[in-house]
């Protein structure tokens, strides 16, 4: 029913080749790279996937303050979003077919305008980067993040009137579990209302562990998914329960989120998939 999918970030400062070969021990069929083309050689990455017979699914996006879609900087607004085309470019030439989008800096919960103008400048840049992708045969996905990490978008239905208001086809909507779960009173119901504007999923537990390490059910989740005719990839983010995430990952503090987490995520999911098909 569905293609799988892992985020790379976990995997901290580990070789990419390594995180290829483990994915394809545990049956994936694709890689979500981090949004670092001057970091990353596309030519490698082209020749480990194919070793592996995996593919590129999605680039994430990394906002940090000088990639902020809505600084007071017009400088900085420029330069995001020429960040987020060169994402796009970088999964073009990987074959990868999303990019993820946050109209903010991660972390930044204040805002430097007036809302109005920050949704407009937001509304701009989407409208940018989604003629860029739809030239290049790339998909958009606008991410609700929670309270915690930012303050413009945080819910699917904002993420919802933000893409109509963009009405851009290769611009749609992202449902991340962990972010809903602090979020949506109704996940399910979250996911249904956006129907075919999902473009990507990331799932991942309340503790943002991998699926079945926390108390979320994924099972109205993922039927939900099923029943609006999601065609995507379900990735996981996994990311560890402290402030300092990158630290602790390429400190190699967190070693269940290798093999353990990669292993469990897909199989847990599989799990509940399976047991939708034994209801219907």
């Amino acid at each position: 029913m569905f293609r799988y999918t892992y985020n790379t970030l976990a995997y901290g400062r580990e070789p990419l080749s390594e995180g290829i070969a483990r994915l394809a021990r545990y049956g994936y069929d694709g890689v979500e790279l981090v949004g670092e083309p001057a970091e990353q050689d596309t030519g490698r990455i082209r020749a480990d996937l194919e070793r592996h017979g995996l593919v590129a699914s999605s680039i994430i996006s990394i906002f940090t303050p000088e990639r902020d879609i809505v600084s007071t900087d017009p400088a900085v607004r420029r330069h995001a979003v020429d960040y987020v085309r060169g994402n796009v470019d970088h999964a073009a030439a990987l074959g990868a077919e999303v990019v993820t989008f946050t109209p903010t800096a991660c972390m930044k919960i204040v805002p430097g305008a007036e809302r109005a103008r920050e949704w407009q400048w937001a509304v701009e840049a989407a409208r940018a980067v989604g003629d860029h992708a739809a030239e290049r045969g790339v998909r958009i996905a606008v991410e609700p993040w929670n309270r915690y990490e930012t303050y413009l978008i945080n819910r699917m239905d904002q993420a919802v009137a933000f893409v109509d208001e963009v009405a851009r086809p290769a611009v749609g909507v992202m449902a991340d579990t962990f972010h809903m779960a602090i979020e949506e009173t109704d996940i399910a119901a979250a996911i249904r209302r956006a129907g075919a504007r999902l473009t990507h999923v990331h799932l991942a537990d309340s503790n943002r562990a991998a699926p079945g390490y926390g108390h979320l059910d994924f099972a109205p989740v993922l039927a939900a998914i099923a029943d609006v005719g999601y065609e995507g990839w379900i990735s996981y983010e996994l990311l560890p329960a402290a402030g300092d995430v990158w630290g602790v990952l390429s400190g190699a503090g967190a070693p269940e989120f290798g093999d353990l987490y990669t292993g469990s995520a897909i199989a847990h999911t599989r799990a509940v998939v399976a047991g939708l098909g034994e209801r219907t």
